[in-house]
Parts: C-alpha cells; sequence; structure tokens
C-alpha cells in the first residue's frame, strides 16, 4: 500500500526534537537498512548503534562499517567511546549552545556578594549596571538572582549546612 503524503513525518519530528535526527539519511548504505523497515537511516542513535556493532559483534572492519553507515573512521571512535562510557545515551548529540552561566564567573558573584553585604537596601536584581561597569559584561537581572541563589546553596551545602527553617518546619 503506497503511502500517502499527509505532512510532515511525525517520527522525522520527534527524531529531530530529541536531537536524534541523522543529517545525512542518504549516505546509509549499510543493506540492513537498505532493505529492512525495522531499521530507520534517519535515526542517528540506531546508526551508530548498529555501525559500532557491526565492528564489535560482526568483526567489520572499522573503515568498511564507517563507510557503509556513512560516517568517519574517527566519528565510528567517538560513537563506540561514547557509547562503552554512558550506553545508548551517550549516542544522542549533546545540546548545542554554552553550558553555563559564562558571563557570572566565580569572580563576578564574589563581587555580587560582597555588593550585597555592604549595601543592605541593594537587591541582587539592581546589580547588572553595576556589573556591567565594574567587569564590562552585560547580563539579565533574573540571570543574576538564579546564579546568586545556585552559588548560595552550592557553598550552604559545602559547608554542610542548611537554611535554617521556622518552628513550624516551613
Amino acid at each position: 500500500m503506497a503511502r500517502r503524503d499527509t505532512g510532515p513525518d511525525p517520527k522525522e519530528a520527534a527524531l529531530a526534537q530529541a536531537r536524534c535526527l541523522n543529517p545525512h539519511p542518504e549516505q546509509v548504505r549499510d543493506p540492513g537498512f537498505l532493505s529492512s523497515d525495522f531499521f530507520d537511516a534517519r535515526d542517528a542513535v540506531q546508526v551508530k548503534y548498529e555501525m559500532v556493532r557491526k565492528v564489535k559483534a560482526g568483526g567489520a572492519p572499522v573503515t568498511e562499517a564507517a563507510a557503509a553507515f556513512g560516517y568517519s573512521r574517527p566519528a565510528y571512535y567517538q560513537a563506540a567511546a561514547a557509547l562503552e562510557r554512558s550506553g545508548l545515551e551517550g549516542l544522542v548529540p549533546a545540546r548545542p549552545g554554552p553550558r553555563g552561566g559564562h558571563k557570572l564567573t566565580e569572580e563576578v558573584l564574589a563581587w555580587s556578594e560582597e555588593q550585597l553585604a555592604a549595601d543592605p537596601a541593594l537587591r541582587p536584581a539592581l546589580l547588572p549596571g553595576r556589573i556591567e561597569e565594574a567587569f564590562g559584561v552585560r547580563v539579565h537581572p533574573r540571570s543574576v538572582e538564579r546564579a546568586l541563589a545556585r552559588r548560595r546553596e552550592r557553598h550552604s551545602k559545602s559547608r554542610g549546612t542548611a537554611r535554617p527553617r521556622d518552628a513550624e518546619g516551613g
């Protein structure tokens, strides 16, 4: 039965949302992917897993397997190491972008804490202007509040002290 084109493929959309969509499924030439509905060349995690499996369990040479699955030798070794280290989850590409507050360094946060301690009327939301003057870095007020809260939480845990609670436990 022929498949009617009813718009975007839901599996492709799900793969893209999960960051698992293979950008070049047309490069997958492995016979298993070409002859079976079970294997989907659009699923990068499945393609990488099968590539590693073909070498580890099937004894195929790395160069052949990498080419058959549309990857390079270095990509094979990266996939094999990621699979060994983290299982299937290791084959899912990492989220793009910064991994944390790269503007709000420890130096900026320590300075911010000093400013707040020196002036009890000063609120964290008012610090971005002062941070820009002192460090030349533009930050959002909410980012400062969140970073200071995380820093305080880290410091209280490292000292082994919890925040005091009132008599009713709230």
